[in-house]
């Protein structure tokens, strides 16, 4: 039985401590969170036992969760790696990219498994790709939010584009060759929204734009590639997928273009969308990569390279800021 504790269990935290009840083959332990009003809450709520000590836990269990803020990351991760213990981190991996780099070290050097929460790799709108061949050649990525206070200790690339950037260096493997990008602050001190444009060595070019302060919500992707374009609506859980015709298509929606080369054959298909949570699906594959001893879904390591692209983001926005 491998015995879980929860570090943080704010508004996040108690989705992970209810996914974590309903998993097979784990004990939580207990939790750890210096604010006395969600830890009393959680105690009441769930009977968990409340760790005053994070090094108190850490001796009672064989991986961490951590879903404190930002800026506690680094102190419990390497506190936890440091113990020996494995480690799930909400994105992003941590609040600056020396610590980051430390991480990524420690862990080389432990013998320990570290996940990073980068959730959208379980949506089931995306996961419905899986028996794709993607190879996009230009993605669009619309990420739109209402505004809430929670989570603005970190600017919108960090909180909400992270995502969309960790999905794409997943598919386009290539080096990243050229980024540029503007940003506004506008209810806080750091970017509410932003435009960026990345180029990768390949020829791929993929366009982002994402707002914290929008009137409605939007979390859409859409990836053109050689005789094909795929949609996928990460919010409403919807993956359209068109493309010229093949021997293989069936059960599709099809009709005829004329083009310069003759007429052709269009397939429009759904794929299947699985009916999973999300959640508790990256929680499941945090402890089967222990259990098994494979590696993590979302590394360390891929962790370190969303923030890294994340940051360059942020770095060219202050520059034009500043001389602007």
């Amino acid at each position: 039985m491998l015995k879980i504790g929860v570090f943080g269990v704010g508004h996040l935290g108690k989705f992970h401590l209810n996914n974590w009840k309903e998993i097979q083959g784990v004990e939580l332990v207990g939790f750890y969170d210096p604010h006395d009003a969600n830890a009393v809450e959680v105690e009441a709520r769930y009977g968990l036992q409340r760790f005053h000590d994070p090094e108190e836990l850490l001796r009672r269990i064989d991986a961490a969760d951590i879903v404190a803020p930002t800026n506690f990351h680094f102190e419990l991760c390497q506190l936890a790696i440091r113990n020996g213990k494995h480690v799930f981190v909400e994105k992003p991996l941590a609040n600056t990219m020396d610590e980051a780099r430390e991480l990524v070290k420690l862990v080389k050097e432990s013998n320990v498994k570290m996940q990073v929460g980068h959730v959208e790799r379980f949506n089931p709108a995306f996961l419905a790709t899986r028996g794709l061949d993607l190879n996009p050649m230009f993605i669009e990525v619309h990420r739109l939010a209402q505004f809430n206070p929670r989570g603005t200790e970190v600017s919108v690339i960090l909180d909400l584009m992270i995502h969309d950037i960790d999905i794409i260096l997943s598919m386009v493997k290539s080096e990243v060759k050229h980024i540029s990008s503007s940003g506004v602050a506008v209810m806080t001190d750091t970017p509410d929204i932003a435009n960026v444009r990345i180029e990768f060595n390949n020829g791929c070019v993929a366009n982002l734009t994402s707002s914290r302060i929008s009137m409605k919500k939007m979390r859409k992707m859409r990836l053109f590639q050689k005789d094909a374009y795929v949609g996928i609506d990460f919010l409403n859980k919807k993956t359209e997928v068109i493309r010229l015709k093949g021997e293989s298509d069936a059960n599709v929606f099809e009709f005829d273009i004329d083009t310069p080369k003759g007429k052709k054959t269009v397939a429009v298909a759904n794929p299947v969308i699985p009916e999973v949570n999300a959640i508790k699906l990256e929680l499941e594959a945090f402890r089967d990569a222990i259990l098994q001893n494979t590696r993590t879904i979302v590394s360390e390591v891929d962790g370190f390279g969303a923030m890294e692209v994340a940051h360059q983001i942020l770095h060219k926005i202050r520059h034009n800021t500043i001389n602007s």
